[in-house]
């Protein structure tokens, strides 16, 4: 997109823009860009009576006015009738595109075509429609701002190899802090592991060794159970001897 304003020698005022593509709300900015020109002029303290025409011209390398061949559209602030609400100037759309004119004869085609087929010109072999000062200035315009922008062309290019560059840079850098993050993780992952193998580890052993108590317990019990039944059957055993002795007494 390029943007141009001039004023006349009747102090009127253009703004001529270059549109490459046309987005869905192009028609919303071209309308907001005019009245934005319109409405700018006045500074602080001056009446309206100070506004001048305001002129929006705008060249569109694609289409916008969809179901009309004509290239050139006017708008204008007025009735239907086409009364216009005095003098405040209009929008001009002209669509590049759409312009095919066999002969270059009028000063408005010449600049259309120059716009549309200038950047196609061998500057030592211009056609005739090319053969005025104006153009053949207009030309030179065109060649510096070509040379300008194929230097600024390897200007960018050489920037964004530096960006390339750094930005490979940055990224290494940053990889190299994810990897150290992710160690870091690794390593609290791995200590907290070993912090929960070691926990384990002290409760099976608490659990072991409760069962071995357990185990002990029993064991003693099961001594102390024998030992009893050992006593006891000693008792019955003596008894039996008492009762057999007093038995043989009591027979003699």
């Amino acid at each position: 997109m390029v943007d141009v304003k001039a004023r006349d020698e009747q102090d009127r005022l253009f703004q001529v823009e270059v549109q490459m593509l046309v987005k869905p709300y192009l028609p919303q900015r071209i309308a907001y860009t005019g009245c934005d020109l319109y409405a700018a002029q006045l500074q602080a303290g001056q009446g309206y009576e100070a506004l001048r025409p305001t002129y929006g011209i705008w060249l569109l390398a694609e289409n916008l006015v969809r179901g009309d061949e004509d290239y050139a559209h006017e708008f204008r602030l007025q009735t239907t009738r086409s009364l216009a609400l005095g003098d405040s100037g209009g929008i001009y759309l002209l669509e590049l595109k759409k312009f095919r004119a066999r002969r270059i004869e009028t000063s408005e085609q010449i600049w259309l075509k120059f716009f549309k087929d200038g950047g196609k010109l061998n500057e030592k072999a211009l056609p005739e429609w090319m053969a005025n000062p104006e153009m053949r200035q207009a030309m030179s315009v065109l060649k510096r701002f070509s040379e300008k922008e194929r230097d600024y062309h390897l200007y960018q290019s050489r920037m964004n190899y530096l960006r390339e560059q750094s930005a490979m840079l940055a990224d290494r850098e940053e990889m190299e802090r994810s990897m150290a993050e992710l160690r870091q993780i690794a390593e609290r992952e791995r200590a907290a592991l070993e912090r929960e193998r070691a926990a384990v580890e002290r409760e099976r052993a608490a659990k072991e060794e409760e069962r071995a108590a357990k185990d002990s317990a029993l064991a003693a019990r099961e001594m102390e159970r024998a030992a009893k039944e050992q006593e006891r059957a000693a008792k019955e055993a003596a008894l039996a001897e008492v009762e057999r002795l007093q038995a043989l007494l009591a027979g003699k």
